[in-house]
C-alpha cells in the first residue's frame, strides 16, 4: 500500500502542484517568522552583550533618568550622582574609571525645519573624552567631540539625513526654543534607539546636565573594572560607598545585560506570535484546499480503489494509503517551506535595512533545529488533518457499487448531520457575539467569532446552492447557455464549491472587519473632535515628553491667540478616611487648566453639579473617573501635593464625557503652586481671534521657537494624524493577510483545474453538440467568477458582523463610536474577489477549450 501511495502522488503531482503550493506557503510563513525573529533576536543580544562589555557595575539614579527625558528640572527628593560621588567610585579597588551619563530627547531640525527622526528615540547624552580627547562609547568618524555649550556632535546617519558637514550650524531643541550649534564631529553608535530610526546628540557633560538635569548631576554612573577583578565583589564596594536612598540603584554590567536579554526575548516573543497568527490563518486556508484536493482525488480514483477493496485491501489499508499520499504531500511542501522561508527572512532583513532604513544589526542567519522541525512538522500535521476525512470517505467505498460509478453522492443522512452542527455552532457563536457585544466583553466576541466562523463554514454547502441562484438569472441573460451551465455546475457539488470558497471567505471575512473597524474609529474620532474641543490649536511635543513652562508664556504673546489655556498633570495623593470603604491613601492625577478659559477651549458639559467649579476652586471629574473612583458632587478630599503640602478639595461637578478633557480637571491657581518645582506641561490649548488661520500657526511655531519636537496640530491635522495610523494598521494586516488570500486563490485554481480534468467527458459532448472553444471558456470562468462571489459574500456579511460586535466593545473607550459600513471599500472588496475569481480561471479555462473532443469523449 505504501508503494501504492508513491505510485499515486507521482501519477497526479501535476494536480496535487497547488495543495503542494499551499503548504508550502503556510510553511515557509512559519519558517520565515522563527528564522527572521531569531536572527533579529541573536543580532541584537550580541550587540547588547557589546554595549555593557566594559561595565562592570551601573549605579542609576530613577529620579533623574525619568527627568532626563521630561526635561522637568525638578528638586531631587533622594541623594543624587554628582562629580563627587564619581570621585568616590573611581577610588574604590579595582575601579579602572567610572564614567558619568545624562540622556533625554534632543530633537535635531534638517535645512527646512522638519525633525530627523522619529519624535521618541531623538536622544540627547553627554560626550565624555578620556585622556585622547576622544570617547570610547561613541567613536569618532569625523571631526571632534563638543568642549563647550556652544557645540554638538551627531551620529552619522543623522548628519547624512540632514545634509550635514564638520563646522555646519545645526539647530536643535529638547522641549523650548531652537539652540544654533556648531557641529564639531560625527559618531557611531549601537544605540538602538539611534540604529531603529532615531536620532543622536552629543554635548559637553555640563551642557547636557543643564539641559536635562542640573548643574553637576549625572543620571547614571558606569564603573569600568581593572583587569581581574571581581564584579560582585566591585559591586559590593560601590553599594557601600553610595549615600543611602530608594531611588539610587547598583546593578552588575552583567545584570543589566541579562535583564536587557529577557526584554529583547521578550519583544521577539511578542512579534514572533503576532506574525505566526497570521501563519496559522494562512495555514487555516490551505486546510480548505487539502481537504478539496484529496477529496476530488479519491472521487476520481473510486473504481481504483474499489478495485483494490475487490482485491484483498481492508479498509484501514485504503485510509493508510491516503494518509501516506498526504504525508509525502507535506513533507515534500515543507521541505520546500522551509527553504522559501529562509529566503523570505533574509529578503526581509535586506528589506529593512535597504529602503525602510531600520539598520538592524548585523548577524549570521539563525536556522535553530527547532526551527526546521516545527516547519515540517507543521507542514506535514496540517496536511494530514486535511486529508483525514477523504482518507475515511475513500475507505467506506462499496467495491461492488463503486464498481458502476465514478463519484459517490453524499447521502442525505450525512447531509443533514453536518447541517444540524453546523447549525448549533452559528447559533452559539452568534449568542456569544451578541452577549460579548451587550457586556464589552473582547474575549467573548473573539469565541462567539469562531464559532460562527466554523459554524458558517459547515453550512456553506447549504447556503451556495441559493445564494449562487440569485444569479442566475443574470447569467442566462447575458450570456447564455454557457451562463447556465456555470450556475448548475456551480451547484452541481455543494461541498466542493463550499471548500473553494470558504478558503476566500476567511481572508474577506478578516480585511472586511478590520476594514469597518478602521472606519467606525476614524468617525468616533473625527466626530469627538469637532464636538469636544473648541480650541483651534494644540502645542504639545511630538513624543508625548513635558513641554517648558516657558512655552507657555511665548504663546501667550503670540499674535492672533485671543485665549489660551495650559494643561499640567499634578499627582496627588488623597486620603478618604473610611468613607465608603474607597480606602486611603489613593493616587490621582489631576490636570490643572485655566479656569477662566477652558470652556473657550474644551465643550465643559456638566451633568451634575455646577459648570462653573472650575472657577469656584473646585474639581471637575469625568462620568467615567466619577463611577469608577466612586467620587460624588460635594466630596471633599483631603490631598497631600507633590511638594509635600496638604490641602481639601471638593467635586464640584461630573462632567459628560469628552476626548479632550482630562479625567480629572482642577483650577491651575488652585494645585498649580503645589506643583513639582519646573515641572513641565502636557499640552497648551490655544484659541484664535480668528479662527484656525495658517498665520495664527506660524505665529505658534515662531513662538515655540521653531522646536522641531513641538507640534502645532489643528482639528484637521488630529483627525489626519489618527486616519493615517489606522491606514497604516490597517495596511499592515491586509499585508499579513496577503498570504492567505494568494493560498485561497490557488485553492481556486486548484478546483477548476481539477473540475476540468474530471468533466473531460462532459466537456468533449458539449464541444459535440455545438458549444464552441469561446462558450467552454466562459462556462469555466462564469462558474469560477460565480464561486469567488459566493465567498466574497459571505466574508463580507461575516466581517460585518464580527466588527459590529468588536465596535461595541470599544464604547466605553471611543465616544459615540458607532459601526461605519464603507460601501465604496466593501464594493471593492466584491470586486476584488470577482478579480479573484476571473484569474484563478484563465489556465483551466484555456485547459479546458483546448481539449480534443474524441480523446474527451472516450476519456474514462
Amino acid at each position: 500500500m505504501f508503494r501504492t501511495a508513491l505510485r499515486n502522488v507521482l501519477a497526479h503531482k501535476g494536480r496535487l502542484l497547488m495543495t503542494m503550493l499551499a503548504v508550502m506557503l503556510g510553511t515557509a510563513f512559519v519558517a520565515g517568522t522563527l528564522v527572521f525573529t531569531d536572527t533579529m533576536g541573536q543580532a541584537l543580544r550580541t550587540q547588547n552583550s557589546k554595549s555593557y562589555a566594559d561595565i562592570a557595575v551601573t549605579v542609576s539614579d530613577s529620579e533623574a533618568v525619568g527627568r532626563g527625558y521630561d526635561h522637568g528640572g525638578r528638586a531631587a527628593a533622594g541623594p543624587t550622582l554628582t562629580e563627587d560621588t564619581r570621585r568616590k567610585l573611581v577610588a574604590l579597588p579595582g575601579a579602572a574609571d567610572v564614567r558619568g551619563v545624562v540622556s533625554g530627547f534632543a530633537g535635531i531640525a534638517d535645512h527646512k525645519g522638519a525633525l530627523i527622526g522619529n519624535g521618541f528615540s531623538t536622544t540627547g547624552t553627554n560626550y565624555v573624552p578620556g585622556a585622547d580627547g576622544t570617547d570610547p562609547r561613541y567613536p569618532l568618524v569625523a571631526g571632534r567631540g563638543p568642549k563647550d555649550a556652544g557645540e554638538i556632535a551627531l551620529d552619522t546617519r543623522t548628519a547624512e539625513k540632514g545634509g550635514f558637514k564638520v563646522g555646519d550650524t545645526v539647530r536643535v531643541a529638547v522641549n523650548g526654543p531652537v539652540m544654533r550649534l556648531k557641529l564639531t564631529g560625527t559618531l557611531h553608535t549601537n544605540d538602538p534607539r539611534v540604529t531603529a530610526g532615531g536620532s543622536l546628540a552629543a554635548f559637553d557633560t555640563a551642557t547636557a546636565q543643564q539641559l536635562y538635569l542640573s548643574p553637576g548631576r549625572f543620571a547614571e554612573l558606569d564603573v569600568k573594572a581593572e583587569p581581574g577583578t571581581d564584579d560582585t565583589a566591585l559591586l559590593a564596594a560601590v553599594r557601600q560607598a553610595l549615600p543611602q536612598g530608594d531611588n539610587l540603584e547598583a546593578k552588575t554590567g552583567r545584570e543589566l545585560a541579562d535583564e536587557q536579554d529577557r526584554m529583547i526575548a521578550q519583544g521577539t516573543k511578542i512579534l514572533s506570535t503576532f506574525l505566526m497568527g497570521f501563519a496559522a490563518i494562512a495555514l487555516f486556508v490551505g486546510v480548505f484546499i487539502i481537504a478539496n484536493t484529496f477529496s476530488m482525488l479519491v472521487a476520481q480514483r473510486t473504481r481504483e480503489l474499489a478495485l483494490l477493496r475487490a482485491v484483498g485491501a481492508t479498509r484501514r489499508q485504503i485510509t493508510r494509503s491516503v494518509k501516506v499520499e498526504a504525508a509525502l504531500v507535506g513533507l515534500t511542501a515543507s521541505v520546500a517551506g522551509l527553504l522559501t522561508g529562509i529566503g523570505i527572512a533574509l529578503g526581509l532583513k535586506a528589506l529593512l535595512n535597504g529602503p525602510m532604513d531600520a539598520n538592524l544589526p548585523d548577524g549570521p542567519l539563525v536556522i535553530a533545529p527547532t526551527t526546521v522541525l516545527a516547519a515540517i512538522a507543521v507542514g506535514v500535521l496540517v496536511t494530514l488533518v486535511a486529508a483525514w476525512l477523504p482518507a475515511r470517505r475513500a475507505s467506506r467505498i462499496a467495491p461492488v457499487a463503486a464498481m458502476s460509478s465514478s463519484e459517490q453522492p453524499a447521502t442525505q443522512k450525512s447531509l443533514r448531520l453536518r447541517n444540524t452542527v453546523g447549525l448549533l455552532f452559528s447559533l452559539a457563536g452568534a449568542a456569544a457575539l451578541a452577549a460579548g457585544a451587550s457586556g464589552k466583553e473582547v474575549k467573548l466576541v473573539g469565541l462567539g467569532a469562531g464559532a460562527l466562523l466554523i459554524g458558517v463554514f459547515v453550512l456553506t454547502p447549504l447556503l451556495s446552492r441559493p445564494l449562487i441562484a440569485l444569479f442566475a438569472p443574470l447569467l442566462r441573460a447575458v450570456y447564455g447557455t454557457p451562463g447556465k451551465l456555470a450556475r448548475e455546475n456551480a451547484v452541481r457539488n455543494p461541498r466542493r464549491t463550499a471548500a473553494t470558497a470558504s478558503a476566500l471567505t476567511i481572508g474577506v471575512t478578516l480585511i472586511t472587519s478590520l476594514t469597518v473597524v478602521g472606519a467606525s474609529v476614524n468617525k468616533a474620532v473625527d466626530d469627538s473632535t469637532s464636538s469636544d474641543l473648541k480650541a483651534d490649536y494644540t502645542v504639545a511635543m511630538q513624543n508625548f515628553s513635558d513641554l517648558s513652562p516657558e512655552v507657555a508664556a511665548q504663546i501667550a504673546k503670540a499674535p492672533g491667540v485671543s485665549a489660551m489655556s495650559t494643561e499640567r498633570s499634578v499627582p496627588v495623593t488623597i486620603d478618604r478616611g473610611q468613607g465608603r470603604g474607597a480606602g486611603d491613601g489613593e493616587n490621582e492625577f489631576l490636570t490643572a487648566v485655566d479656569a477662566a478659559t477652558i470652556d473657550q477651549l474644551a465643550t465643559v458639559r456638566v451633568r451634575e453639579g455646577s459648570a462653573d467649579a472650575l472657577e469656584q476652586g473646585k474639581l471637575l471629574v469625568s462620568s467615567g473617573r466619577s463611577e469608577q473612583a466612586r467620587y460624588q458632587v460635594g466630596d471633599v478630599l483631603a490631598v497631600t501635593y507633590p511638594d509635600g503640602s496638604k490641602g481639601s478639595l471638593t467635586v464640584g461637578g461630573v462632567l459628560e464625557a469628552n476626548t479632550a478633557l482630562a479625567p480629572v480637571l482642577a483650577p491651575e491657581a488652585v494645585v498649580g503652586p503645589h506643583a513639582q518645582p519646573g515641572s513641565g506641561l502636557e499640552k497648551v490649548l490655544v484659541k484664535g481671534t480668528n479662527g484656525a488661520t495658517e498665520q495664527l500657526k506660524q505665529a505658534l511655531r515662531d513662538a515655540t521657537g521653531g522646536n522641531p519636537l513641538i507640534a502645532v496640530k489643528g482639528e484637521k491635522d488630529i483627525k489626519a494624524e489618527s486616519r493615517q495610523a489606522v491606514t497604516n494598521i490597517l495596511n499592515m494586516m491586509y499585508g499579513l493577510l496577503g498570504m492567505s488570500v494568494v493560498i485561497a486563490v490557488l485553492g481556486v485554481v486548484n478546483t477548476m483545474a481539477m473540475s476540468v480534468f474530471e468533466r473531460r467527458r462532459e466537456i468533449g459532448m458539449l464541444r459535440a453538440i455545438g458549444l464552441d472553444r469561446l462558450g467552454i471558456r466562459r462556462m469555466v470562468r462564469l462558474e469560477s467568477l460565480l464561486i469567488a462571489l459566493f465567498g466574497g459574500l459571505v466574508g463580507v456579511g461575516l466581517g460585518i458582523l464580527v466588527a459590529w460586535a468588536g465596535v461595541r466593545t470599544m464604547a466605553d473607550d471611543l465616544k459615540g463610536i458607532t459601526t461605519v459600513v464603507p460601501p465604496l471599500q466593501i464594493v471593492c472588496f466584491l470586486l476584488a474577489a470577482a478579480g479573484i475569481g476571473l484569474l484563478a480561471a484563465l489556465w483551466p479555462a484555456h485547459r479546458a477549450a483546448k481539449l480534443d473532443i474524441l480523446d474527451a469523449i472516450r476519456s474514462e
